[in-house]
């Protein structure tokens, strides 16, 4: 059963690429809260960058929107450990769709952001922003009770 849910926005990033196989490669780079009112896809002004070879590499941004995270009491370990870890992340997977990369699927559990880029599919780990850390922090705070440190195995006594 899901306790919460935040309408989130992914930065997907293009930028070219010199290999015999392909032309771009694409990331994602950013996420935010999506107060709604955003189009599916959007393009963000454009970054140019000086390549190694002194060249200029254009990279392009997209703000793709339609996509929620949500808590369910069974990832609450999960949670907890990517609340607590030094760089909070948040997980997506995403895949090409009409040349854009389009997210799919998103998490704050570690767990399940374990089994994204361990899967073989398209998906990273963005930093988490201040505004889903603290919502996430209220949530474990309602809803998460961290199981008890005993000793494991036989007891002596």
């Amino acid at each position: 059963m899901r306790l919460a849910s935040m309408p989130v926005a992914f930065i997907m990033q293009r930028r070219p690429v010199r290999h015999p196989w392909a032309d771009e490669a694409w990331s994602a780079v950013g996420v935010v809260p999506d107060c709604g009112g955003l189009p599916q896809v959007q393009e963000l002004e454009q970054k140019l960058d000086s390549g190694a070879q002194g060249g200029k590499n254009e990279r392009r941004h997209y703000l793709v929107s339609g996509l929620q995270l949500e808590l369910y009491p069974d990832e609450n370990d999960g949670y907890f450990e990517n609340c607590v870890a030094p760089e909070p992340k948040v997980f997506v997977m995403w895949r090409m769709q009409d040349g854009i990369a389009m997210p799919v699927q998103a998490s704050v559990s570690y767990t399940e952001g374990t089994r994204m880029l361990d899967s073989g599919d398209s998906a990273d780990g963005v930093v988490m922003p201040a505004a889903i850390h603290s919502w996430l922090v209220c949530y474990l705070q309602a809803h998460y009770q961290p199981s008890p440190h005993g000793r494991r195995g036989r007891q002596h006594g």
